[in-house]
């Protein structure tokens, strides 16, 4: 006789995980804001999204290599993952479709995807952290 009991899932509620994509999301476009920006370069709305799009596949690429849907706000889990996937994955589709790929923007993307996509989550596991004590 089979048995209709399934296994507990360890991932985290809808709401924390659309949560957590949607704050990778708003900082990589404002990563390619910032860039832009910072080269006075012209059509801020579609200027930044063809900027931002190879880094947002990237990004998706890592959430579903590392499964971060099951701790979303993790460091280890789901951070490095997704800033790794966010750069490497940007850096080659950046490359296979002939925009810009030069040492000063490979630096200047892996400081700041690392310090926007690992940032946010190790302050979020700071407050954990002070929240229990």
């Amino acid at each position: 006789m089979s048995s209709l009991k399934s296994k507990p899932t360890n991932t985290a509620s809808t709401k924390v995980v659309l949560a957590a994509a949607a704050v990778d999301v708003v900082l990589i476009l404002a990563f390619a804001a910032i860039g832009r920006d910072a080269h006075h370069r012209e059509e801020p709305i579609l200027g930044v999204l063809l900027t931002a799009w190879p880094f947002l596949a990237g990004a998706a690429a890592g959430w579903v290599i590392a499964r971060a849907w099951r701790a979303p706000f993790s460091v280890l889990r789901a951070g490095v993952p997704v800033w790794l996937g966010s750069l490497v994955g940007g850096m080659l589709l950046r490359a296979l479709t002939a925009q810009t790929v030069v040492v000063p923007f490979v630096i200047v993307a892996t400081l700041a995807l690392a310090v926007f996509l690992v940032g946010y989550r190790l302050l979020i596991a700071g407050a954990a952290r002070l929240r229990s004590r």
